[in-house]
This record gives structure tokens, C-alpha cells and sequence, in this order.
């Protein structure tokens, strides 16, 4: 029965670590986006006249143009993520999970697992699209967290207009509070005089 008014705050109090959650899938979405689009994805041997046999490249940027605008824009919903709340970060999220699926669309498009002739960077061309796949799939899962997660903290919420934060009744966050306040919580003429 002890345990009971220990969960009882911690439910009363929005969590922060679906936040950070949500932070760290979109940034890492970004980076691995970013890195496909800096990877050969295509690859194959061309005639080049006088130069006789050489090897053609398209990178991932190259092939799938939306894969730096992706990845853009899910460093933009880190920023939205952090600063929005309700239902526009409900809105926000399901254009990251739309932009994840299309980041995922991108990256097993037009792959193939044989046939390759000697001398490609097949290991590239995989791992490129891999990280494409992969950044989508974090896409996706940032953005349907955020849906999720609409009313978990956002930054800035402790900051709040006094009329749209609750009172503190603890008194040694009140005490803490009044100094943040410029006032001297020990001063016992200043309490007497109000």
C-alpha cells in the first residue's frame, strides 16, 4: 500500500524521456539520410571510348533526389518536436511518419541482390540504401511518437506564465522560487508586513 502514493505523482507530471526519445530517433534519421545520399548506389561499366572500360557512378543524392530534403526536414522536426505540443506536434508527426515512409520507398526502390558484375561496390550500394531504409524507419517511428506522445513536455513548458503554471506547494521549491523571484525568503519583516 506504500507503493501506491509514490506512482500517483509521477503520473500526474508529463514525462520527458518520450521527448528525448523522439529527439535522438530524428537525429540520428538526419545522419543516416544524409550518409545514404553520400553513397554510390548505382554502379556499372561503361565504354569510354579512348579510355576503354570505365566504372559509372550515381550516388544516393543522385538517384533518389528527396533523400537531403528528408533529412532536412527531420532535423526540422526536432526543432518542432521540442517546441510544439498537442495537436500540432500530433500534426507535425504525421508528416515525419509520411516523410519516413517515403524515405524507406526511396531506399528499396529499384534494388537487386545478384547479378552484379566483379569489381562494383556492391557492399556500397547496399549500405547505401540500408541507411536509407534505416533513416526512414526512424522517421517514421520519431514521427509516430510524437502523435503518440503529443502531451509529454515540451521545452520551455517550466517557464509558463504564472497565470498557466500551477502553484507549488512544496515549501522548499517555494523558497527556491522566491529567490528565483529576486526575494529574500528568510526576510521575516518583508512576510509580516503583507
Amino acid at each position: 500500500m506504500s507503493e501506491a502514493p509514490a506512482e500517483a505523482p509521477e503520473t500526474a507530471k508529463p514525462s520527458r524521456r518520450p521527448l528525448w526519445m523522439i529527439v535522438v530517433a530524428l537525429l540520428l534519421a538526419a545522419l543516416a539520410l544524409w550518409g545514404a545520399s553520400r553513397l554510390t548506389w548505382f554502379a556499372e561499366f561503361r565504354d569510354g571510348g579512348v579510355r576503354g572500360t570505365v566504372l559509372y557512378r550515381e550516388t544516393g543524392e543522385q538517384r533518389a533526389t528527396a533523400l537531403v530534403p528528408l533529412a532536412l526536414l527531420a532535423l526540422a522536426g526536432v526543432a518542432g518536436v521540442i517546441a510544439t505540443g498537442g495537436w500540432a506536434r500530433r500534426v507535425l508527426g504525421v508528416v515525419l511518419a509520411l516523410a519516413g515512409v517515403a524515405a524507406v520507398w526511396a531506399g528499396v526502390s529499384g534494388v537487386k541482390f545478384s547479378g552484379w558484375a566483379d569489381g562494383l561496390p556492391v557492399t556500397q550500394m547496399l549500405l547505401g540504401r540500408g541507411l536509407a531504409v534505416l533513416g526512414g524507419i526512424l522517421v517514421a517511428a520519431g514521427g509516430l511518437a510524437a502523435v503518440k506522445g503529443a502531451g509529454a513536455a515540451r521545452l520551455g513548458a517550466r517557464y509558463a506564465a504564472p497565470a498557466t503554471r500551477k502553484k507549488a506547494r512544496d515549501p522548499d521549491a517555494e523558497l527556491w522560487e522566491a529567490l528565483s523571484e529576486g526575494e529574500d525568503p528568510t526576510d521575516v519583516r518583508g512576510r509580516h508586513s503583507e
